[in-house]
């Protein structure tokens, strides 16, 4: 019974495959019937996403506020976010040199070289980084509106951390707001529960849509590239969960297996919003404590995305290799360092790792153009990084539960 949902998930995700490329067959030389096809079923991801969305702002504001409530003053919350911010900078700088390596040993952009000359402008929009867009992201105006919109939830964080801390510091006439707090939370993994039965046609509808659109041959046709990035994913799910090893030992697998179904949800839709709640709810039951898991995973989900930052650097040196730009090491490095900085001011930005590659690329004279070389198959290279982001927030939660000294119960 337990593991029923992910059967239906996978079967989902076959049926979803099956299906795409059926009516690619049919309908390839019939745009009108096939764009009718895909305008219906992309619904049922549509609605998926949309309820998703709809609880994560409750969900991470109750459960950070009761997790902060109960480390109790600030002093403990400053170590504990310490602690979780130099992980994510030891994880992201790990991920980022891991693709840089990659790259470079492997060269897979020398096989596009005939093929930029052809390329037009990108549509991608580039976003410059600032300090005040930084500072936007950070710190809400007004609660009510950042509660408003999945696209904020690095500023429900910050007011959630201030205000647990706040109702800690209250006493005992903080008691009830912390104990409703803690039934919001409660209620949310419970409507989580509910909403994820609607994950297999979710992942059904996602993956169909693409495949009917783009067609099963772009996977051979691309067929390298993909195999070199999924290579250098699993790559990094072997350091990752290496790190994993040394810390909890032989619990590895068991919250490996925990984790299962947020993971193939992450890597069918190439949502992480969808694997958030289902994510929050497996590690609770694997045993790290509340107050752990709802501090580390809403940061994560803003400051620690793997899978992403390795497709970044591996991204963006591609097209320059297609461009015969030869970038220097220490240009490597920079491009590097300016990708750290960068990918943490765009949360919540629609395709937010193309955008920092074309943000990035175009202050190293490397064609922002060349971005249409990874725009046919994103979508695919983007289930195999939203995967590795759920992976990697899990690490970090017990790695940051491993610095406090916390033992998993499991």
């Amino acid at each position: 019974m337990k593991n029923k949902l992910t059967y239906w998930i996978l079967a989902g995700l076959i049926g979803g495959i099956i299906a795409g490329a059926i009516v690619n067959h049919l309908f390839h030389n019939d745009p009108s019937s096939l764009q009718l096809y895909i305008d219906n079923t992309k619904l049922g991801s549509y609605v998926f996403l949309k309820l998703i969305k709809l609880i994560i702002g409750p969900l991470v504001l109750s459960t950070l506020v009761v997790g902060v409530a109960n480390i109790g003053d600030a002093k403990s919350v400053g170590r504990m976010g310490v602690k979780t911010i130099a992980w994510f900078v030891f994880a992201s700088l790990m991920s980022l040199t891991l693709g840089l390596v990659l790259v470079n040993t492997l060269q897979p952009g020398a096989a596009f070289t005939d093929q930029v000359q052809h390329l037009s402008s990108s549509q991608i929009q580039t976003q410059e980084f600032t300090l005040l867009h930084f500072i936007d992201q950070l710190f809400p105006e007004n609660i009510v509106v950042a509660l408003s919109t999945h696209k904020t939830v690095l500023q429900i964080v910050v007011f959630s951390v201030f205000f647990g801390l706040a109702l800690s510091a209250t006493g005992e006439k903080g008691k009830p707001m912390i104990a409703m707090m803690d039934s919001l939370a409660h209620a949310m993994l419970k409507l989580t529960n509910y909403i994820m039965w609607l994950a297999p046609l979710a992942v059904f509808s996602s993956i169909s849509v693409v495949i009917a659109e783009k067609g099963i041959g772009i996977l051979a046709d691309y067929s390298k590239l993909i195999a070199v990035f999924y290579g250098g994913l699993a790559l990094l799910w072997v350091v990752l969960i290496g790190f994993c090893y040394l810390m909890i030992k032989q619990k590895t697998w068991s919250l490996l297996s925990h984790i299962k179904e947020p993971l193939m949800l992450a890597f069918a839709t190439a949502s992480s919003e969808s694997a958030y709640p289902k994510l929050l709810n497996q590690l609770d039951r694997f045993g790290v404590k509340e107050k752990i898991s709802s501090f580390v995973l809403p940061l994560g989900y803003s400051f620690n995305l793997d899978g992403s930052m390795m497709y970044m650097t591996f991204g963006s040196l591609l097209i320059a290799q297609a461009y015969g730009i030869d970038l220097s090491i220490s240009q490597q490095i920079t491009m590097l360092l300016v990708l750290m900085v960068t990918s943490k001011g765009i949360a919540g930005v629609p395709r937010a790792s193309l955008v920092v590659i074309a943000a990035t690329v175009a202050g190293f004279g490397i064609p922002e153009a060349g971005l249409a070389l990874l725009l046919p198959i994103d979508q695919f290279l983007d289930m195999g990084r939203t995967a590795t982001n759920v992976v990697g927030n899990a690490v970090a939660t017990v790695a940051v539960s491993k610095m406090e000294g916390e033992t998993i119960h499991h």
